[in-house]
């Protein structure tokens, strides 16, 4: 979809139509969800601070998001989904994988599919999509954001070496900032520049990484659309608009974190059997801690004693915390004391559905 958040807010109040606006809570650490074109124009983008946009932008509107609106308008995209295939991969509310390759329409060709969906879209939820149509989905992905608003692209498997080869590497999937620079530093530009380096050597800088970035850059990607997945871990988190640092303080916060935690397991009927703290410090340094148990781990009583166990680990006195989150998973016996349920990857998404 497109600036699907700010779309549905501008649809349901037109006196935001055609204005700048931004979606997210205003605040000293309020972070965009979603920004109208309106406001990109600006330099306004998603996981910026709301605090950098309105300087960005004096005139912007900030706009507190309405995520049970946001979670219907998604429902109604699903539904016209379903009418072509059942082998829909959700990435986000707004965004979806859809293998058409047998179709409920024995419709031929996967762009009059895509401009059939396009049109119904419009016309069920008065909101533009934009779609990628190509034979995976790393090619998929990248045709979705190449013409929008509105925007339905083609990448043909014989055109498909050609496309890539003048791809910034900013675009590739799972290039991000860093890792941008990275290749920057080893000549890397563009996909045919990536293209041309060894597997060996991209093996030794990117690590697996390396084996994704050699096959993305000559359009292997053999990733099935998944309409079935299986939880691994369930987790929350909140970041702070002032650090903490005062034991009555972080042991408050660690309260509240236990009973939203415990909330989203029942909710998820999960069973997991190994609680993680995470911690992100003033300095944006980063840290977790793990505890593996012999039980499942399911209420207050049993996780809090677990979470400040884990926190006892842990100096915030003269190191203040600007984020805490707690994780469960493991759903297998337990057999060591280390899990690792979050993993940092640069991948190019946004950081709440928004395409």
């Amino acid at each position: 979809m497109d600036q699907f958040f700010a779309a549905v807010e501008q649809r349901d109040n037109p006196e935001l139509k055609g204005k700048p606006i931004a979606v997210g809570h205003d605040a000293e650490r309020g972070v965009v969800s979603t920004a109208s074109y309106e406001a990109r124009r600006f330099g306004v983008h998603s996981a910026q601070s709301i605090q950098v946009a309105k300087r960005l932008c004096p005139q912007l509107i900030i706009v507190e998001p309405h995520f049970q609106r946001y979670k219907e308008v998604s429902a109604q995209l699903h539904e016209i989904f379903h009418d072509y295939t059942d082998q829909i991969e959700p990435i986000s509310l707004d965004e979806a994988f859809l293998d058409v390759t047998e179709n409920k329409r024995g419709i031929e060709l996967g762009v009059d599919i895509a401009r059939e969906i396009k049109q119904r879209i419009r016309e069920t939820t008065g909101l533009t999509a934009s779609a990628g149509v190509s034979y995976c989905k790393f090619l998929a992905k990248i045709a979705s954001d190449w013409r929008k608003p509105d925007g339905l692209t083609v990448i043909h498997p014989d055109r498909a070496l050609g496309f890539i080869a003048q791809l910034k590497v900013e675009k590739i999937w799972g290039v991000g900032q860093k890792t941008a620079e990275k290749m920057h530093r080893m000549g890397i530009f563009t996909g045919l520049d990536l293209r041309n380096m060894s597997l060996t050597r991209l093996t030794q800088e990117f690590g697996k990484m390396g084996q994704v970035f050699y096959d993305f850059s000559r359009g292997i990607d053999s990733r099935p659309v998944i309409s079935e997945w299986e939880r691994k871990s369930v987790s929350c988190e909140q970041t702070f608009e002032s650090d903490i640092s005062e034991n009555s303080a972080v042991t408050i916060h660690l309260y509240h974190t236990v009973l939203e935690l415990v909330r989203r397991i029942e909710k998820n009927d999960f069973d997991g059997r190994t609680l993680t703290l995470k911690v992100k410090f003033l300095d944006f340094q980063q840290i977790t801690r793990s505890i593996t148990v012999d039980h499942i781990l399911r209420t207050k009583d049993e996780i809090l004693p677990l979470a400040k166990q884990l926190m006892q680990s842990v100096e915030f006195h003269s190191h203040p915390i600007r984020l805490l989150g707690l994780g469960v998973s493991n759903q297998k016996s337990a057999t060591t004391q280390e899990q690792q349920p979050w993993v940092e990857l640069e991948l190019e998404f946004e950081p709440w559905p928004e395409t």
